[in-house]
């Protein structure tokens, strides 16, 4: 009896301090499940005898404190409140949405799901069988041979640290015993390598493999329907989008789904499997970052379906890891001929700005090439747009400002539940657009390429067999990535943040903080910022779906609400009007930009147009008849519209970007911001003329017949239109402006800094450390009025523009990025001087010229 007591002891003893920590999570989740719903309640209804008075005071005061909140607490078998800001038609909640509980047909009177919805939800949904991949990757002969090279590589560099510059003066098949021998005398054994690296193999996958279960996802799914209402109001999809989904996998179902967010937070991992899972669609596989493999949460992801990759596959700069490439290679190929959906971010990260950032091509290039070499007979990508009315995670400030990232850790996930768990997020909206076809992408940019003459970019599956045996050194699958495959998968991936950009739903917070930025920067009284909220709905109607229903002035209080008194403020002025303006600190302007560069893509190209508009109108004493021709508009937006190449995706790889840009100009000559010279009595219905002939020759003609740039090209053959200044209309000319005016100063004042740079060389992260302070330095001042142009995120972008005109060079040291003038500019102060005038061509000039002309 002694040594069983003992034993038992013994075993409570063993049980590590992480295990302790896992248990004591999961009671803390259930505890406050159970303190923050109806569940004692239910339970002392259910179970009479039970005594649980001594809940009922506690939770008379937790319900007393949460009365105030705009969103109640759903209960278990009660709808939720209705919020005060409807989400649109079409839309459904899924946080009230339970398809699979209730009375059903032909079963007995007393169902249970009617009493339990939720367990009913989640245990009734359709199961799928999620086969393990590990196992088979590790059996795979390719990675076998990859482990093979990679102890080779191994022993080279072995022989290179022991013997320096002897090494590798025999051949392999001259005298490979005298090698050996010589090896084992300095103590490198060829076989004690090549076991390191099979268990560094078998260490890879471990950390690697999801195991994705139906369980788990039922058990998260009940989870998430009870703590979900806790601080949102509500999870927003559109019901004909789920719809198609289900049909496209009834269409093919042997083909994979590859989903493809915009990532906005760390919700976004789970939400769409939560979405799927609770509609009878297969949840895929996510491509996470290794830095989420903190406990619990990591082991939680990977039951939910969640593969780590690591941030840096390569530890050492231009020394690739040909072992962990081939493993990320082969998971993700077996994953897809096992019949897993896949869900990766193809921004890499999460934007620190609102807007989509530049798309990273890597796991998408595996894809392809597992349809190009056979391995699928095909794939469907769906882009996913998901939007928030209020970010969960927080805000990115302290790493705009130039500051270090927190590290993701257990204390700052449990810190950052609790206090979701306890706010108010409003809704969150999940967009899932219309699947395409990778084999139809491909053969769609085939034909381009043959459109335009360029054979060299034609991909030709047939014309391609991927060498299995030569797979390990590159993650796209190739020892040789040939330029065209390169093109192809950056054509494929700015398509698709084209795609979830334009479909990604405005929420309140969105349209409010656009309009503090753009128009009313120094606030507005409420019925004027209503007006303008009328106006800008009105202006994307049919261009953008908007999120949220009803009256302005109601849709206005409820933003300012969710966006709390810490970035927007709503006081009385001396006649007692209601004004909203923005708070004036520099924190506040870069979070409010957050929700507005969620809008910015959108007004992008009547931006540059507007902006260049006015930088070539000319210096004339009568001001309202200056003019510019159209061509020359043209010409010089064109090559504006390169300098945000790295900020935004403009076009589609499949449009032309000067259709586009007449297509806007269009706009803004019906809306009165320019004038025509040759119609200007009637300009909307000349401009409307236009825009109906070119649809009625695209609609009479053949595809190869008829083109944008044939049609605009003819128009201006004969007379080059002019463009006059429209005093009337100024104001509104500045708002449009307004919208990349803080890019322009962020990327004019790079250019500025380039200086520093004369005959010195400096870290990349010290240089950006100088833009950011440089910044923070005109915004005090004054001299600068955008607080959210400190941005290291463009201050990147804006430095590899210059890399791409070779204005500066970028090498590798140690791990340290080393930034340098090119040599024709270290030469030429007035060559860098250039670079900055065309720089400074972008930025509105509010204080001077055409914008002081009094209408």
């Amino acid at each position: 009896m002694l040594t069983t007591v003992l034993n038992f002891a013994q075993r409570v003893a063993e049980i590590s301090l992480l295990g302790g920590i896992e248990i004591a999570s999961v009671a803390l989740i259930v505890y406050y499940i159970f303190a923050k719903t109806r569940a004692p309640v239910i339970i002392a209804g259910l179970f009479p005898n039970l005594n649980l008075s001594y809940r009922t005071s506690y939770l008379s005061k937790i319900n007393n404190i949460r009365s105030d909140l705009l969103v109640t607490l759903r209960s278990s078998n009660e709808p939720k409140t209705q919020n005060s800001v409807a989400h649109g038609i079409g839309t459904q909640n899924m946080l009230e949405l339970t398809p699979q509980s209730g009375q059903k047909p032909f079963k007995k009177l007393l169902d249970w799901g009617v009493l339990f919805p939720y367990v009913a939800q989640v245990m009734r949904s359709e199961k799928f069988e999620y086969r393990q991949v590990t196992e088979i990757v590790h059996n795979d002969v390719v990675l076998k041979h990859a482990i093979k090279q990679a102890a080779e590589l191994s022993l080279r560099e072995q022989r290179y640290a022991k013997n320096g510059h002897r090494l590798l003066t025999r051949s392999a098949s001259g005298d490979q015993e005298g090698q050996t021998e010589e090896d084992e005398k300095v103590g490198i054994s060829y076989q004690a390598i090549l076991r390191k690296q099979e268990q560094r193999a078998i260490s890879i996958l471990k950390d690697m493999g999801s195991t994705l279960n139906n369980g788990l996802l039922a058990f998260t799914s009940w989870i998430l329907y009870k703590l979900l209402p806790c601080f949102l109001s509500g999870v927003v999809t559109n019901t004909k989008q789920i719809e198609m989904l289900k049909t496209a996998t009834e269409r093919s179902p042997g083909t994979p789904l590859i989903f493809v967010p915009l990532h906005r937070s760390h919700l976004d991992y789970i939400m769409v499997t939560w979405i799927l899972t609770n509609n009878d669609i297969r949840s895929p596989l996510v491509a996470a970052g290794n830095n989420l493999q903190i406990p619990v949460f990591g082991g939680l992801l990977r039951g939910l379906g969640a593969f780590f990759i690591k941030r840096k596959i390569d530890p050492v700069e231009g020394k690739k890891d040909v072992l962990y490439r081939a493993a990320l290679h082969l998971y993700l190929t077996h994953a897809l001929k096992q019949g897993h959906n896949v869900e990766f971010f193809i921004e890499g990260g999460r934007t620190r700005t609102g807007k989509p950032c530049m798309p990273k091509g890597g796991i998408l290039s595996v894809i392809v090439n597992a349809f190009m070499d056979g391995s699928i007979p095909d794939a469907l990508l769906v882009p996913v747009s998901v939007n928030y009315e209020r970010l969960v995670d927080g805000n990115f400030v302290r790493e705009q400002k130039g500051e270090k990232k927190i590290p993701e850790s257990f204390s700052k996930a449990i810190s950052g539940i609790w206090k979701a768990l306890k706010s108010n997020y409003g809704l969150m909206r999940i967009d899932f657009n219309e699947p395409y076809s990778i084999r139809e992408l491909v053969n769609s940019y085939n034909k381009i390429a043959r459109e335009d003459g360029n054979m060299a970019k034609v991909y030709k599956p047939a014309a391609r067999t991927l060498q299995h045996n030569q797979s390990t050194s590159s993650l796209y699958g190739t020892d040789v990535v040939c330029e065209e495959h390169r093109n192809l998968i950056e054509s494929i991936s700015r398509q698709v943040v084209f795609d979830c950009a334009s479909a990604t739903s405005v929420m309140s917070t969105n349209a409010l903080a656009f309009l503090l930025l753009t128009r009313f920067r120094n606030g507005a009284e409420e019925q004027i910022l209503a007006e303008s909220l009328d106006d800008l709905r009105n202006s994307l109607y049919g261009c953008k779906d908007i999120g949220f229903s009803g009256e302005s002035s109601q849709i206005l209080a409820y933003a300012c609400d969710l966006l709390g008194s810490g970035l927007v403020t709503r006081t009385r002025d001396e006649n007692g009007r209601l004004v909203i303006r923005a708070v004036n600190s520099v924190e506040s302007f870069i979070e409010l930009a957050y929700y507005s560069n969620m809008l910015t893509p959108h007004f992008a190209l009547s931006s540059i147009l507007m902006a260049t508009f006015h930088s070539l109108l000319p210096e004339a004493e009568n001001k309202k008849e200056a003019r510019v021709s159209r061509k020359k508009l043209m010409d010089t937006a064109l090559e504006n519209c390169q300098i945000y190449r790295y900020e935004f995706i403009l076009n589609k790889p499949t449009q032309v970007l000067e259709s586009l840009l007449h297509k806007q100009l269009d706009d803004l000559l019906i809306s009165g911001c320019i004038r025509s010279e040759t119609v200007p009595d009637d300009l909307p219905n000349a401009a409307e003329s236009r825009r109906l002939a070119q649809s009625l020759a695209a609609d009479c003609l053949d595809d190869d017949d008829v083109n944008d740039d044939y049609l605009h090209v003819r128009n201006g053959e004969a007379d080059e239109p002019q463009l006059l200044f429209a005093s009337e209309t100024l104001q509104q000319q500045r708002y449009i402006c307004e919208v990349l005016a803080p890019f322009a100063w962020t990327y004019v004042t790079v250019a500025q800094s380039l200086q520093i740079l004369h005959r010195n060389s400096m870290l990349e992260s010290a240089f950006i450390s100088f833009v950011i302070n440089d910044l923070s330095s005109k915004v005090k001042r004054g001299s600068c009025i955008y607080a959210e142009s400190i941005s290291t995120d463009s201050v990147r972008n804006c430095l590899k523009l210059l890399e791409k005109w070779s204005v500066i060079e970028v090498c590798n040291q140690q791990g340290m990025r080393l930034i340098s003038l090119n040599t024709l500019y270290e030469m030429s102060r007035e060559s860098l001087n250039t670079i900055v005038k065309k720089i400074d061509a972008i930025v509105p000039k509010f204080n001077s010229g055409y914008f002081n002309v009094t209408p």
